[in-house]
């Protein structure tokens, strides 16, 4: 009881000075519970969302996808025969069956071509109006649509798109474009995490989506009473036999969960990842709070063990207020959390997923979690600070404060962070020498953890020689006071080096991944400039497969020289050597496109692989299946027959655009696969007439204008979609980095904070024999920049030697270029010193305001 009452005085006395390592533990388990209960409310929500939208039993084409999505090579769903539905309501335990259209391979526009997609990715759908969907969906106002000319639109898409009833759209799909006006407008009564809806009636959604009347795309079944949804199921396979797939609304519920729990669990672990950054660098800024305080009360501590207390009794007195700091932090953090989710669903509200807070989920798991976690690390970090306070001797009592320092640990740890970094930077050696990318990435994460680790331990060593290099460019020049605040951060190595350490875990990462984004960029940039030979790229960001329409529009634009249809076949390969590559695709593509894209050769000609009955194989299935040029492969082409291709090209594998690819000619898959079962085009590529590449880029934006789900891009225009691509990416990252460093910044907030009261007596002294209050500021002011820039100095160089290997084995991708972001590093190492100067103004303004006299008389 002793000690935790002496455990809590010290707490309640010092709980200003650990109010920032508080903060920190707060915001990293604030950040733990806030992923989890999200990620667990958009489980919730699309839980609901496919129970409540499955019929008991629904039946569909076999070769339709278990999620429902509608995507096929012609770009029109499969269907079933309408005579289908009479026989299924004749099966035993059918209450009513009910045939229904839907496609989500469209694109819907207003009146003005703009599209009414969803930007968050969620699905545009549309279907015919049905009694299923009249269980979760309330007309709010006008009507159901009944004729071709009328539509009807969910109530969010309205809002959204400041749609009313009358206005006009237009639904667009492999079949053609149909206009029609909104009759009437539906509420979801369960959330809708974001899809955009659309509602014909059944005979309008026939022709719009399929072309034909006739034909459905779902049967959907409701059971009769006392007949289970597994037992109807079995009634209904009975009866149909097994050409269609019969799915019940539980199989269909769990296919579609299934389909987004990879989405979710990546969102998941890389958030949860981030938070184990910060984690980590909270852990030096409760490892510095305690060091510090222990320094402080040395006197006391060593009075302690002269009454008699035991090193036992003083080192769990520490870990007491540990345990303390570490409940205090996650409770709060537990609560914060929920907010955190909170806001994170208002976020992906105004991107388009609209997320309910009536579904907001919190797990009993999740509070154990986020205090489990916040309470460990707090005593994990504190754990040393403790040891050293039960090794603090009673003669303690007579000297003044502060720790003595340890030679013999320094050199031990000094030798321990060269070792650990000579072993770091050697397994990044070899993880750039490795020609094996599995191998490779393998030394990377061993290089990635060793070198960090050293870093950290050698950071008081390094502190040294870095902090004079930094101080003779930035702080000579202001005098004594700049040698002062020199002094000052070299007075304790291990504390600079700690406080550096958090800044720099955070900015290692941020300049790893500016090196690799732009070593990316740079190298796709570098493959286009060198393989692509075409003026115009045109295809649907959507995925959505470009019509025939549309082609036959760009091929008479004026000004064009050559158009090329490229598009995807599922084949089965069987090879020479006897085996059988089930599922392949192969590249279908007019002979033109080897002048489109300069495909990399090891053997034969690519233009020869457009010649009748041919084809190209890649490099590595050459190796693997003992194919050389003339050699014959039986290719069974999934929707037409079996044919024997000779090869006549094998294609490099160092390629970077179409790695892995294998071309035929799109006569060669004509005679083999119908015209009607003929996918559509996944691109198309164009190519202007010798100087025309101007007036040809506006004239094919010009006969692409009724079909807006496409997008015409020349290569100027394709290297600024892939460079914001990766720029939003690493915009996402450097967010959610933004928590660490925010962790960091409190650290150095709280070194100088507590080196403040520390030097209290200190800065008493230098005021009374004329240091005026500006220049104390300045020299707090001029000590924090110089603690930054050492910690970014490390991290940017630590970052740059990872993104740097990274690249090594990404060339073996194809992506051979490395760039160093140097605007990013220099803007991001000025920064820091910034962040510098904003972590000095409370400690410095508190310093400035102290009274001498009590300084002086301070012990």
């Amino acid at each position: 009881m002793t000690v935790l009452r002496t455990s809590l005085r010290n707490f309640f006395a010092h709980k200003g000075r650990m109010a920032l390592s508080a903060v920190a533990v707060l915001l990293s388990v604030a950040f733990v519970c806030g992923t989890l209960v999200f990620t667990d409310t958009m489980n919730t929500t699309f839980d609901k969302l496919f129970q409540a939208t499955a019929s008991d039993v629904t039946v569909t084409a076999k070769s339709a996808s278990d999620t429902g999505e509608t995507r096929s090579g012609n770009g029109k769903p499969p269907v079933l025969p309408a005579s289908l539905l009479g026989e299924v309501r004749g099966v035993t335990g059918v209450k009513s069956a009910e045939g229904t259209v839907f496609s989500t391979s469209v694109t819907v526009v207003d009146a003005d071509k703009r599209s009414l997609s969803p930007t968050s990715g969620a699905p545009t759908i549309v279907g015919s109006w049905n009694s299923n969907d009249a269980r979760t969906m309330k007309i709010t106002s006008g009507a159901a649509p009944h004729g071709s000319g009328q539509v009807m639109v969910d109530e969010d898409t309205a809002d959204k798109h400041h749609l009313k009833l009358g206005d006009e759209i237009g639904v667009i799909s492999a079949v053609g474009t149909h206009t029609a006006k909104i009759s009437g407008i539906a509420a979801f009564t369960v959330t809708n995490p974001g899809a955009a809806i659309f509602y014909e009636d059944t005979r309008t959604a026939q022709q719009t989506l399929v072309g034909r009347t006739g034909v459905y795309t779902n049967v959907n079944v409701t059971a009769a009473s006392g007949v289970s949804d597994a037992q109807l199921k079995r009634n209904v396979v009975s009866r149909l036999g097994g050409g269609y797939k019969v799915q019940t609304a539980k199989e269909i519920a769990d296919a579609n969960q299934k389909s987004i729990a990879s989405f979710l669990n990546v969102m998941k672990y890389a958030m949860l990842g981030f938070a184990g950054i910060a984690f980590l660098v909270g852990i030096f800024l409760i490892i510095n709070t305690f060091s510090m305080l222990v320094a402080q009360r040395t006197r006391e501590i060593g009075l302690m063990r002269a009454i008699g207390s035991s090193r036992r009794q003083v080192n769990r007195s520490v870990l007491v207020e540990a345990l303390l700091l570490g409940v205090f932090g996650s409770v709060l953090g537990v609560g914060a959390g929920v907010g955190i989710a909170v806001g994170l669903m208002k976020l992906m509200g105004s991107m388009g997923m609209q997320l309910s807070t009536d579904d907001l989920t919190i797990a009993w798991t999740t509070p154990v979690v986020g205090l489990v976690l916040g309470v460990l690390v707090t005593i994990l970090a504190a754990y040393v600070p403790a040891r050293r306070a039960g090794k603090v001797s009673p003669m303690a009592a007579l000297r003044d404060a502060g720790a003595p320092v340890d030679a013999k640990a320094g050199r031990v740890r000094a030798v321990l962070g060269l070792v650990l970094t000579g072993a770091g930077g050697a397994a990044l050696y070899l993880a750039a020498a490795d020609h094996r990318a599995q191998n490779g990435s393998l030394w990377l994460g061993l290089g990635v953890v060793l070198s960090l680790i050293g870093f950290v331990v050698i950071g008081p060593l390094l502190a040294g020689g870095v902090v004079r290099a930094l101080a003779a460019v930035l702080l000579r020049v202001f005098g004594p006071v700049g040698r002062m605040a020199e002094r000052n951060a070299l007075r304790n190595p291990r504390r600079t080096g700690a406080t550096g350490a958090a800044l720099m875990i955070g900015l290692a990462l941020v300049a790893c991944l500016s090196v690799v984004g732009s070593s990316m960029v740079a190298s796709a940039t570098n493959q286009l400039d060198k393989t692509v030979g075409t003026d115009f790229i045109v295809q649907s960001d959507s995925g959505q497969l470009i019509t025939s329409q549309a082609v036959r529009a760009m091929k008479s634009t004026p000004g064009l020289k050559r158009v090329t249809e490229y598009r995807l076949l599922d084949v089965s390969l069987t090879t020479p050597d006897g085996r059988t590559a089930a599922k392949e695709t192969v590249n279908v593509a007019d002979p033109t496109y080897a002048q489109d894209l300069r495909i990399k050769t090891v053997a034969g000609n690519l233009a020869d692989a457009y010649r009748p009955d041919s084809m190209s194989v890649f490099e590595s299935f050459a190796k693997k299946h003992g194919i050389r040029l003339g050699s014959k492969v039986t290719v069974a082409f999934k929707e037409g027959r079996t044919a024997r291709l000779t090869v006549r090209a094998i294609t490099s594998d160092d390629a970077l655009i179409d790695k892995g690819a294998m071309y035929v000619a799109t006569a060669t898959a004509a005679t083999y696969v119908p015209a009607d079962r003929m996918p559509l085009d996944a691109l198309v590529f164009a190519s202007a007439k010798d100087g025309q590449q101007a007036a040809a880029y506006k004239s094919l934006k010009s006969a692409l204008h009724d079909y807006p789900q496409y997008t015409v891009r020349d290569q100027t225009d394709y290297k600024k979609a892939l460079k914001d691509q990766i720029g939003q990416l690493l915009n996402m990252i450097y967010g959610l980095l933004a928590l660490a460093i925010i962790v960091a910044v409190l650290g150095v907030v709280n070194t100088l904070a507590l080196s403040v009261v520390e030097r209290t007596r200190e800065i008493g002294l230098m005021r009374a024999i004329g240091l005026s209050r500006r220049q104390l500021r300045r020299m707090i002011r001029l000590e924090s920049v110089v603690i930054a820039l050492f910690g970014a100095l490390l991290g940017l160089g630590l970052g740059m030697g990872w993104g740097a290997t990274a690249q090594k084995l990404l060339a073996l991708q194809g992506l051979t270029v490395l760039e160093i972001p140097w605007p990013t590093i220099i803007t991001v190492f000025i920064g820091s010193a910034f962040v510098g100067l904003l972590a000095a103004l409370i400690p410095a303004f508190r310093a400035g305001r102290m009274n001498v006299l009590n300084a002086i008389a301070t012990e």
